[in-house]
């Protein structure tokens, strides 16, 4: 292959550049002056150009040359040249190529290479994963000021193989004048920290929170040269937060270097003074919630037994306002509308805290939201913050209500009120959306009262990011309840200065930032394919098993498309719309004397094979799984519907049409 003049002499520059950076030379005469060492001194003999190649392969070093060489083609380019794809959804399973990051050199950047782990002591036993074998990984998550990065996974072991580095922009989205080069001063202001998040994912893919770990970062301000080294000890999370889980070393380094470093007095000077008003504002609203809470119970003894939340433990065991849990948050362009917002949150999974031991009892941790984003499910608090966070974002006035459900279960859902007085509970776990009519207990008997359909029992207390209501009406049950939240007779306010002084955006605060939401990086066709084909294997095999035969018909699967859309737009809006177009085209598709049937559900993971266990659960199911009769034609579909941050909903419809033989 022929390269043109300029091509050739930039690649000679590409090769030249690359060796001078492993110090090729160096190492060449180092083995040069050792091979004359060994081989010419006794035998005073010509040493060849193939006695130095031999050498220099024997040593590994032009090994070493050929793997750290990477012809990294132009993408746009190869683009260009590639020939047109096909009209089939087709996915390129080559490994993306990582573009160059612009940097600004008017920006001040932080840049944190994480250089491995050491001491993650529950995985001593570990042996080391095989070539192409799936094994457990850790992923490591990072937030700073509006930006977000995740590691590659790396095979969980003692020592995990981290070997990442993160570009964070010092300047993102705040200290107005952007043209200007921040100095060292001012970056000793901000005191957001690095939040990084570490995430275990199983060989079946199911995701566990390790550690939740905040990175003062300013510490590289009074370093030499701009670089530091920084040994992290991880802690674990929930009961275990007291725990070492692990050890991440990391380095920090400013770009572009500082021309004044400041001193370590000074920067702890500063650590020093922000830890003491933080601490100070914390132990201000520590007493007036006291206060608030005695003369709470001063207006009824039993509402010593209310569901009233003033605090909450995070994943590190940290009490923090309840009302720091929650935030306006924009969705950008990832999500339209309030309604698609509670959908993106119900299908994020639903998982119980974990306990040690038994006793049905509640492990109570209230997630920060990164940590909630980053391993895709929580419990129903952690839906509960997320949804109100993004329907304040979407200009609703939002509460988060803790109260109970049947048979006393403690519980957490959403409430909007209208500009009319409109009262509206959101179900975060399912989207589903009640309005709330209040049941008039003074009502004579023959008066007809609404029956309310949602499953909430009683409710303790509501909030939000500015407003917490303790529920001081004679009765804590939801169906008498009356949501006159300017009515201090009914509903107890705090002080709202006093959430504020805790609650961004105040002034200093231990309450992490809240990250951005991430569009999805699943493709809904290439994954809706997979689970098909997987499960047109799984149903084969079962038929099979029982001496069936297995004919599929494409056509009738392609056909349940519209009705799993149709599915999914009425969990999304609650309009049902096209059943008269899929109906249609299922009578068309079923000769006379046959029958059809179909069988649709829903999940919110991408495990085929867990979903075809359940499937089979079910009776409606396994009778058209396991259908006999005369002329049997199978079919399925899968239809995945993505959302931000890698959720999604998963629809698949199972069905059989068959001759009816009397």
């Amino acid at each position: 292959m022929s390269l043109p003049p300029e091509k050739a002499s930039e690649l000679k520059q590409i090769i030249h550049q690359q060796l001078l950076k492993m110090d090729v030379h160096g190492r060449i005469r180092e083995v040069l002056a050792e091979t004359i060492r060994e081989e010419l001194v006794p035998e005073h003999q010509q040493l060849s150009t193939e006695d130095l190649i031999k050498a220099l392969r024997q040593r590994g070093i032009i090994d070493d040359v050929m793997k750290e060489l990477k012809f990294v083609t132009d993408v746009n380019e190869k683009e260009r040249t590639l020939a047109p794809k096909p009209s089939t959804h087709f996915v390129d399973r080559e490994p993306p190529v990582l573009k160059k990051t612009n940097i600004d050199p008017t920006r001040r950047y932080l840049y944190l290479q994480v250089l491995g782990g050491k001491a993650f002591l529950e995985h001593l036993q570990e042996p080391e994963p095989l070539p192409g074998q799936i094994c457990s990984t850790f992923t490591l998550c990072l937030h700073f000021r509006n930006q977000r990065f995740r590691s590659k996974p790396v095979p969980c072991a003692c020592e995990p193989d981290f070997q990442d580095g993160f570009l964070l922009e010092i300047h993102k989205d705040s200290l107005g004048d952007g043209s200007k080069m921040v100095d060292a001063t001012t970056m000793l202001s901000i005191c957001d920290p690095v939040h990084m998040v570490l995430i275990k994912t199983d060989t079946f893919g199911e995701t566990t929170l390790v550690a939740s770990y905040f990175l003062e970062w300013r510490s590289v301000l009074a370093a030499e040269n701009g670089i530091t080294n920084v040994a992290v000890e991880l802690l674990g999370v929930g009961t275990e937060s007291k725990v070492s889980v692990g050890v991440l070393n990391i380095r920090l380094e400013m770009y572009p270097q500082l021309n004044k470093t400041l001193s370590s007095e000074i920067t702890s000077t500063q650590f020093t003074l922000e830890r003491q008003k933080t601490a100070e504002k914390e132990r201000l609203f520590l007493v007036y919630a006291k206060q608030w809470w005695r003369e709470y119970l001063q207006i009824r003894p039993t509402h010593n037994t209310r569901l009233v939340k003033i605090f909450a433990q995070d994943e590190n065991g940290v009490n923090r306002p309840v009302c720091s849990y929650v935030r306006p948050l924009r969705a950008g362009r990832l999500l339209d509308t309030p309604r698609q917002a509670a959908r993106f949150v119900s299908v994020l999974g639903y998982e119980r805290a974990p306990v040690i031991g038994g006793g049905g009892s509640k492990q109570e941790q209230w997630c920060t939201l990164l940590a909630f984003l980053c391993r895709n499910k929580g419990d129903c608090e952690d839906h509960a913050n997320l949804l109100c966070s993004l329907l304040l974002g979407f200009g609703l006035e939002a509460f988060v209500c803790v109260g109970t459900k049947a048979k006393g279960v403690p519980h957490t859902w959403v409430m909007t009120c209208g500009s009319d007085g409109t009262i509206t509970f959101w179900e975060s776990l399912t989207g589903h959306r009640y309005i709330h009519r209040p049941i008039n207990p003074d009502d004579p008997p023959l008066v007809e009262q609404p029956k309310p359909l949602y499953p909430y029992r009683t409710i303790g207390c509501i909030f939000n990011h500015q407003k917490f209501f303790g529920n001081c009406q004679p009765s804590d049950a939801v169906e008498v309840c009356v949501f006159d939240l300017h009515n201090e007779s009914k509903w107890k306010p705090m002080s709202g200065e006093a959430i504020k002084s805790v609650c961004p955006p105040g002034a200093t605060s231990s309450v992490p930032p809240f990250p951005p939401l991430c569009a999805s990086t699943i493709d809904a066709a290439v994954t809706s394919n997979e689970i098909e084909v997987q499960l047109r294997i799984l149903v084969s095999e079962h038929r099979k098993d029982l001496g069936l035969s297995t004919v599929w018909d494409d056509q009738l699967s392609y056909l349940l498309s519209p009705a799993l859309a149709a599915y999914e737009l009425e969990r999304t809006t609650g309009v049902s719309a096209g059943n008269e177009e899929f109906q249609d085209a299922v009578r068309r598709a079923v000769p006379d004397g046959h029958t059809f049937k179909g069988f649709p559900i829903h999940f919110v993971h991408r495990n085929a094979r867990r979903a075809f266990a359940t499937c089979l659960r079910s009776p409606f199911c396994e009778e058209i799984i396991c259908c006999r009769g005369d002329q049997v034609r199978l079919a399925v579909r899968v239809r995945v519907f993505t959302y931000p941050e890698s959720a999604c909903a998963v629809w698949i419809m199972f069905a059989c049409k068959y001759r009816s033989v009397l």
